[in-house]
């Protein structure tokens, strides 16, 4: 039976972790709260009640036959590394890091696959790409396998355009329900769904890529997500907004500050896979049927 460690079991990885347990898997994953350790437990998930800097068990990590982090940097740095004693890691674990495509930095607007040089221009891009080097090192180091998975935009059930028309959500607040306008920007998105697949194929593949960008076949400019997900709803779309005088969270308007067109060749090359949402179309047709996400 596969012995699973996730080091965060957020919203990217929380359906494919209870996929795993209910597969046979044992999984054991991270939380900083008891009633979310409650929620896991319900799920068929081990809980680890963990929260940096405070060390992690040695043992757990010497059991994992692969280990999975999506916990997000802190401060610059990525807490399951600064957490996680390196000699805990066994060779040939496997190791699947949940990164961001914004390690790539600003392309404008260009086509780029996962051979693309790394300038980040963002903080949050840089801690990635960081985090990314620590964790190859430690990869190396123990004879570990590493996939780096370079994560485009994220959205899914509750957490998308359709979602935030009709209500109050995170997006919505953050200024992303606006039909901002900044020409010539466009962005690679992924849904949940499909990072579970990509992240399943990863698992199972006898000899998996050192980097996949897990991003869907259609980069789109912003405003044209917000106006489909209207008409879906039949309503009429948000006026447009230029980008300059748009209300946005600091994090919102970082997604203005780099511009490209992610290849995703890598991630429907991997056995077994194939893209569910390969356009945000299919992933907001989905949406307004999905049913609500779960408290915890």
């Amino acid at each position: 039976m596969a012995e699973i460690l996730a080091l965060g079991a957020g919203y990217s990885v929380r359906p494919l972790l209870k996929a795993l347990a209910a597969e046979g898997a044992r999984v054991t994953a991270t939380t900083r709260s008891e009633e979310k350790a409650e929620a896991l437990r319900e799920e068929g998930l081990s809980p680890l009640l963990w929260e940096a800097p405070a060390p992690l068990p040695p043992d757990v990590a010497r059991k994992a036959d692969a280990i999975l982090i999506s916990a997000p940097p802190r401060e610059g740095a990525c807490p399951a590394l600064a957490a996680l004693p390196g000699s805990a890691v066994k060779g040939g674990t496997r190791l699947l890091y949940l990164s961001s495509s914004g390690v790539y930095g600003d392309a404008g607007g260009a086509w780029i696959d996962e051979t693309a040089q790394c300038s980040p221009g963002t903080e949050r891009g840089r801690a990635r790409l960081a985090a990314e080097a620590g964790w190859r090192d430690l990869a190396e180091g123990r004879g570990a396998r590493l996939t780096l998975c370079r994560l485009a935009g994220i959205y899914g059930p509750g957490r998308n355009a359709v979602a935030s028309l009709r209500g109050d959500t995170r997006g919505k607040r953050s200024g992303l329900s606006q039909r901002v306008i900044k020409p010539g920007q466009v962005f690679n998105r992924i849904h949940r769904d499909d990072i579970a697949s990509g992240l399943r194929a990863l698992l199972r593949a006898e000899a998996p890529p050192g980097i996949v960008n897990f991003c869907d076949d259609e980069p789109s400019p912003p405003q044209d997500v917000i106006a489909f997900a209207a008409e879906l709803l039949g309503i009429a779309p948000p006026p447009e907004v230029p980008f300059e005088t748009a209300a946005l969270s600091d994090m919102a308007r970082s997604f203005y500050a780099e511009n490209k067109r992610l290849r995703n060749d890598r991630l429907k090359a991997l056995p077994g896979f194939s893209l569910r949402y390969p356009s945000y179309r299919e992933g907001l047709r989905a949406a307004l049927t999905a049913p609500p996400l779960p408290e915890h």
